[in-house]
């Protein structure tokens, strides 16, 4: 079975965590992903509200974490408490400066994890004490910040700090699971490829889009963002399918990165992530490392 040190430390079958998109990765994702032997992750995105989460957490089973958006989490009163009282296996907060809430974690037994882009602020994280790094290339679908191609941000964040580094951003197929664990990634960091799968919260329509997309389908943009009046910091924009919109929100995007060519289908989790890690496990061996 695929494994790396940290993924077998923390308790894990496979070394693979949901990306906690907000809209997509609900209960059900997140039950799926940990019944497949990683870590599901429930996503409270730019609409979070402290019901939407207590409706998604019902749907859990087994090990779970959660994920918040700072600017979101500090708007919605009570939103931090209610994460931190359902005892999540961890807490990713992404999107923020302010690093109080790590504290709070630490102090009720929760580990956590929080998005980086760069060396310096891979560094920032693992001072403030911050467990788990998420190094989020600019290939990624959704949120972030477009500095570095995946593959170069894990080598500047794996030589900056000594905590363990999950690889994000167009992690999307058997081989390239196998070339961030090859580089060091003690695990994965995986969204659009789980976004096309019956158990997340995707529409019909935006499923199919991600299963017809090509991997030059997609922007990056504000736009979305912008019309919706949601308070996106300017330093996080989004990546999309372009030209494409949601079938259950109007006007919304289809989140996706540049692995949406690798999205041929609507497997289930259990498919999916049985396909990647036996594939990555495959060409390892082949690669000389065991």
């Amino acid at each position: 079975m695929l494994a790396t040190p940290w993924s077998e430390d923390f308790g894990l079958r496979v070394p693979i965590v949901n990306a906690p998109m907000g809209g997509v990765a609900g209960g059900r994702l997140a039950a799926a992903v940990t019944a497949a032997g990683g870590l599901g992750m429930v996503g409270m995105g730019s609409t979070a509200t402290r019901d939407a989460l207590a409706a998604e957490l019902q749907l859990v089973n087994g090990r779970f974490g959660i994920g918040l958006v700072d600017w979101v989490m500090r708007s919605e009163a009570g939103l931090l408490q209610d994460a931190l009282a359902a005892r999540p296996a961890l807490l990713s907060v992404s999107f923020g400066s302010d690093w109080s809430w790590v504290g709070q974690a630490r102090d009720a037994g929760i580990a956590t994890a929080t998005q980086v882009y760069d060396a310096v602020g891979a560094q920032r994280a693992a001072d403030a004490g911050v467990d788990i790094l998420v190094a989020r290339g600019a290939e990624g679908g959704g949120h972030g910040e477009v500095r570095l191609g995946t593959l170069p941000l894990l080598d500047a964040v794996l030589d900056a700090v000594s905590v363990p580094v999950l690889a994000g951003g167009a992690v999307a197929s058997p081989r390239s699971l196998a070339a961030v664990l090859a580089a060091g990634a003690s695990g994965a960091w995986v969204g659009t490829r789980l976004a096309a799968c019956p158990e997340a919260l995707s529409g019909e329509m935006s499923r199919r889009a991600l299963i017809d997309a090509a991997g030059t389908d997609t922007r990056v943009t504000r736009d979305f963002d912008i019309a919706a009046g949601l308070p996106w910091p300017e330093r996080f924009p989004s990546r999309v399918l372009a030209g494409s919109e949601a079938d259950d929100v109007q006007g919304a995007p289809v989140d996706a990165g540049q692995g949406v060519g690798m999205v041929r289908d609507a497997g289930t989790v259990s498919e999916v992530i049985g396909e990647m890690c036996s594939g990555a496990e495959t060409l390892l061996a082949r690669w000389g490392r065991t």
